[in-house]
């Protein structure tokens, strides 16, 4: 979902609440929510060696792009 989308649904459900204490609890939970998602959580030694056997592997089989095709692409 984008952002505007995200936008737009947080608004058509505060509009929806209410009580002033309807809203506090939907705020807290969606600010714990939020937290959770944005976790950070490290790869483990397993993970991150299979992802740089991968990118060795996408390497030497010419599966890349160039920094130059990177920024062509999202040129204005």
């Amino acid at each position: 979902m984008d952002i505007q989308s995200r936008k737009l649904a947080f608004i058509q459900a505060f509009l929806n609440l209410q009580s002033e204490e309807m809203i506090g609890q939907k705020l807290m939970k969606k600010a714990k929510n939020m937290d959770e998602e944005n976790q950070f959580k490290p790869f483990s030694t397993e993970e991150m060696n299979e992802r740089i056997s991968r990118s060795e592997d996408d390497f030497n089989n010419k599966k890349f792009k160039t920094t130059s095709e990177l920024l062509s692409k999202y040129e204005r």
